[in-house]
C-alpha cells in the first residue's frame, strides 16, 4: 500500500492538546473534531490541509493524554500519514487501532520540508521526497498492522 501528499511540518513534543484541544472534546463525530484539529499550534491547518496530506513531526509526537481523539482528528483531517522521529506510545497504538498510518524515521522527519510532495509505501517502508529525491527508509508495518490500517482500525479488522 501506498501514499502520496504534500507535507504539513511540525517540531518537538506535539501533545494530543494541541493535535484536538480539550475543549472540542464533548463530541465523538470525527467531522467535527476534523475542523479542529492542530487549531492551537497551526490555526490555518484546516484550510490547507488535503486528502491524502502528510504530517512530518521531530520527536514525541502525540505525547500528552492518552485520548483516541487525537489520531482520529487527524485522519478525518484528510491526513494519510504521519512521519516523525518518535511517538509517544499510547498515540502509536490509539493511531494504529484508528487506522491512521504512521511511521518512524528519524532521517526523513529531519529532512523533510513543509511543502515537500512524498510518498509512502508501507510495504517496503521506503519514504520518497519526490520534491528532493531523496529516499529514507522506516521500518515496514508487519502483515498484521498493514491489515488494521487497510481496514480503516482495529474494529474494522476484526469484523473482517
Amino acid at each position: 500500500m501506498k501514499v502520496q501528499g504534500r507535507v504539513h511540518k511540525y517540531g518537538s513534543n506535539v501533545d494530543t492538546d494541541v493535535i484536538i484541544p480539550a475543549r472540542y472534546l464533548n463530541t465523538s463525530s470525527h467531522e467535527e473534531l476534523a475542523t479542529h484539529c492542530m487549531e492551537d499550534i497551526d490555526p490555518d491547518f484546516v484550510k490547507r490541509v488535503k486528502p491524502g496530506d502528510i504530517i512530518v513531526a521531530d520527536k514525541n509526537f502525540g505525547c500528552g493524554s492518552s485520548r483516541e481523539h487525537a489520531p482520529i482528528a487527524i485522519k478525518a483531517s484528510g491526513i494519510s500519514c504521519v512521519i516523525a522521529s518518535s511517538f509517544a506510545r499510547i498515540f502509536y497504538r490509539n493511531a494504529i487501532n484508528i487506522g491512521l498510518a504512521i511511521m518512524e524515521c528519524p532521517e526523513a522527519a529531519e529532512k523533510i520540508n513543509a511543502g515537500d510532495e512524498v510518498m509512502v509505501d508501507f510495504d517496503t517502508g521506503i519514504i520518497t521526497n519526490l520534491t528532493s529525491n531523496e529516499t529514507y527508509k522506516a521500518q515496514p508495518f508487519p502483515p498484521f498492522i498493514q491489515k488494521i490500517i487497510e481496514k480503516g482500525g482495529l474494529i474494522n479488522s476484526i469484523k473482517n
